[in-house]
């Protein structure tokens, strides 16, 4: 198995909490993980008949099935659960009990925050990172691959070849997840919808544009974007709202958790096509800022990620919170360093009265420089095991 880096932080909160929660999307490992670090543990799976059953009709004796505790995956799907584990917890005072999963965001945390507030410690599991895939020997040589291939660990793991998969995870996620969902009737209409927010990947949201575009209307487009976001296809980032008496821009940007699926959205077929595509430049900042995300929440630290814009189209890609201070990261696709990379980041330093030296280039190119002007990494810093650029 992978070593996932949230290992020890899930294991270091199953001593203080009785109840662990695991999310993130599907096929992101959360089972394989929770298996490998309570080996002990009785494992139920909800989408299963049969355990489903027995948790309905026998709730309790569903939750003590073992004495070294219980993984239960997917139990989103019986809500009524949470409430028995909220008096058992408190009964038994058992910490790490409780191992719980799930990939529907929403369903997940509002039963959590109305019944076990207190009682549990929340993790986010997302695909591997390129820190990951690094330390297993796994990593693809190409940026361009890196983008095209993702990083769910099934790629990985069975080898399975890049487009097929895509194309079954999203059907599957379009029949299992959003069918189940009452207020989408037309499927193909929604797998349309989904298709055209990959083409706006890294820009800002516009709820107007996307329901034309779709044949929806506006309020039906901002509850299926939400609906993206709770099952972990989507991620929006927030411009940061610093007031340097500029008006700014105040609509967030929209990401993709993983390259790989937003390339097979987008129809690329290889990375040669990647290459060539006219949105390689929104998909590599996708995946910068994928890649700096999951640097935080795989050590169970909150992804603070913004962006800046002014009225004016000035704008910086991303500002990396770190305590106090505001990290800015210009994201550039191209593998030559190129002198207008450095003009906003200029502009930014100076009206925020920062020094150069604290801002930074990631580049699609292979080397690291410092200059004058910020310093300039190459992608594959992302991929160093210790890599503490910005955290």
């Amino acid at each position: 198995m992978i070593h996932r880096q949230l290992s020890a932080k899930i294991l270091e909160d199953s001593s203080k909490y009785p109840v662990i929660s695991i999310t993130g999307p599907r096929q992101s490992g959360k089972t394989t993980l929770a298996k490998k670090i309570f080996p002990n543990k009785k494992y139920t799976n909800l989408e299963n008949y049969e355990d489903r059953t027995f948790a309905i009709s026998d709730p309790r004796g569903f939750l003590f099935q073992s004495q070294e505790g219980i993984i239960i995956d997917e139990i989103q799907h019986i809500p009524e659960l949470f409430s028995y584990i909220q008096v058992i917890s408190d009964e038994i005072d058992d910490p790490g009990y409780f191992i719980i999963t799930g990939s529907h965001n929403f369903a997940l945390l509002e039963n959590i925050s109305q019944s076990l507030a207190g009682r549990v410690s929340v993790f986010l599991l997302l695909p591997f990172s390129l820190q990951e895939l690094s330390d297993a020997e796994l990593q693809v040589q190409t940026l361009e691959g890196s983008m095209y291939k993702g990083f769910y660990p099934r790629l990985h793991d069975k080898k399975i070849e890049a487009s097929r998969y895509y194309n079954n995870y999203i059907q599957t996620y379009i029949e299992r997840d959003v069918r189940n969902i009452k207020s989408i009737h037309d499927l193909n209409v929604f797998q349309t919808f989904l298709k055209l927010c990959a083409g706006r990947v890294g820009q800002l949201v516009n709820f107007s544009s996307l329901a034309d575009d779709a044949g929806i209307n506006h309020n039906t487009a901002k509850s299926w974007l939400s609906i993206l976001e709770t099952s972990y296809i989507i991620y929006t980032v927030r411009p940061h709202y610093q007031n340097f008496n500029k008006r700014l821009v105040k609509m967030p940007k929209m990401f993709f958790y993983d390259t790989g699926l937003l390339s097979a959205l987008l129809g690329i077929c290889s990375k040669d096509e990647l290459s060539n595509h006219h949105l390689k430049g929104n998909i590599f900042e996708n995946f910068v800022i994928s890649e700096l995300i999951k640097s935080r929440v795989h050590i169970g630290a909150l992804p603070r990620c913004f962006f800046w814009r002014d009225k004016h189209g000035k704008e910086v890609d991303c500002l990396m919170e770190k305590g106090q201070q505001l990290i800015p990261i210009e994201i550039k696709a191209g593998n030559t360093i190129a002198s207008d990379y450095f003009k906003n980041l200029n502009y930014y330093t100076n009206l925020a009265n920062i020094s150069a030296e604290s801002s930074y280039i990631i580049y699609g190119g292979n080397y690291n420089q410092n200059r004058s002007y910020g310093k300039v990494r190459s992608w594959r810093c992302l991929q160093d095991t210790n890599f503490e650029l910005f955290f």
